[in-house]
């Protein structure tokens, strides 16, 4: 005779599990405070549609349209943040519109408001939202109740679609829209880079340079006095000025290969950075495969790019790596200049919070070029860096 396994004291229920993910119940939040939403911005969207129309006539009529759109581009943005919070759907916030400053006067800051594609197609996301809102809370609010088996298909059916119109109608204008918001971006790298540049040139010039003058200037005064009454120590002291001129003409040329070194202009990258490696720290191996002739060089402006990245990578190489030595490689990919300086030192390189490494991407990013790099711990770094080819006279 066979007998059930007893049941000990200790053993219970299964454990509960919900009957719906995490996902689920955000996206039926969503569904459900589309009807509220949606009558918000119905009503906003025909009250402001037909009070600027009915105004058009007037002289307040056109301004108050285009303050109007203004405030639905806000209504598009809270949309697109409940959509990132509830659905997961990350869209890019459209550029702004230049305000009338910017714009050239009020009358191109209005035209350019009230033919402002974004804010037309947030009034049309409004307007159609309405049937929507109400159709998506009664199958929620009905499906809660009656259809919960098959209520997770029905909540993901239908955000699919809310998916769609914001992506559809929520998202910037175009290709060309984004574009525009990344050259803004990458303009204030631009600025915040040559500010600090100049900074340091300031610096410099203050620091080093302009206080080896200043000295010097004291010094051949108090020479001068001294002229008639110690010859001696007069001309003690014209020498000792003589190598203070010395030091400050070196300084100076330090300074003026920082801004742009001679070698650069004068016979291009493979010389250049043959420079800049004999005065590292660690042995280099310069390999450089471009083609030969001042046609056949890239813009100024990229070569000079190129020129600073190496120099700037191989300044980490002496003082960070450990390394015992380092490569760099430069050649032309199509429409790309590729530059590879790697080395066989400490590794743990990386691009976040700060560093030198995020720096030159950032001003990589500001001309359409990329750096990767590769560093695992104990293994040496490789960085990457890509830049776009300009034909010299059309950079």
């Amino acid at each position: 005779m066979t007998t059930s396994p007893a049941i000990s004291d200790h053993d219970g229920p299964p454990p509960v599990r919900p009957v719906f993910s995490a996902v689920t119940w955000k996206e039926i939040a969503h569904l459900v405070t589309n009807l509220p939403e949606a009558i918000l911005g119905f009503v906003y969207t025909v009250v402001m549609v037909s009070t600027a129309g009915g105004l058009s006539v007037t002289a307040i009529g056109l301004p108050l349209l285009a303050v109007g759109l203004f405030l639905s581009r806000q209504m598009g943005r809270m949309e697109r943040a409940r959509a990132r919070l509830l659905l997961g759907v990350h869209v890019e916030e459209p550029s702004p519109i230049p305000g009338p400053r910017r714009s050239g006067g009020f009358f191109p800051w209005l035209w350019t408001s009230i033919k402002d594609p974004v804010g037309w197609r947030t009034v049309l996301y409004q307007l159609i939202r309405l049937p929507w809102g109400v159709l998506t809370f009664t199958v929620v609010l009905a499906g809660l109740f009656v259809l919960w088996p098959v209520l997770p298909y029905l909540v993901r059916l239908l955000t699919n679609a809310d998916r769609a119109m914001v992506r559809g109608l929520l998202s910037p204008s175009d290709d060309l829209e984004r574009r525009i918001a990344e050259l803004e971006s990458d303009r204030g790298v631009v600025v915040d880079t040559a500010a600090a540049d100049l900074r340091r040139i300031e610096r410099d010039l203050h620091d080093g340079a302009q206080a080896r003058l200043v000295a010097l200037a004291m010094g051949l005064g108090l020479a001068k006095e001294k002229l008639l009454e110690d010859p001696e120590g007069a001309a003690a002291m014209v020498d000792e000025a003589h190598g203070e001129v010395k030091l400050a003409l070196q300084e100076l040329r330090d300074l003026a290969r920082g801004i742009h070194p001679a070698v650069l202009t004068d016979r291009g990258l493979d010389a250049a950075l043959s420079s800049v490696a004999a005065r590292c720290l660690v042995p280099v191996k310069v390999l450089v495969d471009l083609p030969a002739g001042q046609e056949a060089r890239p813009a100024e402006a990229i070569e000079g790019i190129a020129y600073f990245v190496v120099s700037e990578l191989l300044q980490n190489v002496s003082k960070h790596a450990g390394a015992r030595g380092a490569t760099v490689e430069v050649w032309r990919a199509e429409a790309r200049l590729m530059i590879r300086v790697s080395d066989d030192g400490r590794g743990g390189a990386h691009t976040s919070g700060g560093t030198g490494l995020a720096g030159l991407a950032e001003r990589l990013d500001a001309v359409d070029g990329v750096l990767v790099v590769d560093s695992p711990e104990g293994r040496g770094t490789v960085v990457t860096a890509e830049l776009p080819w300009r034909d010299r006279g059309r950079g």
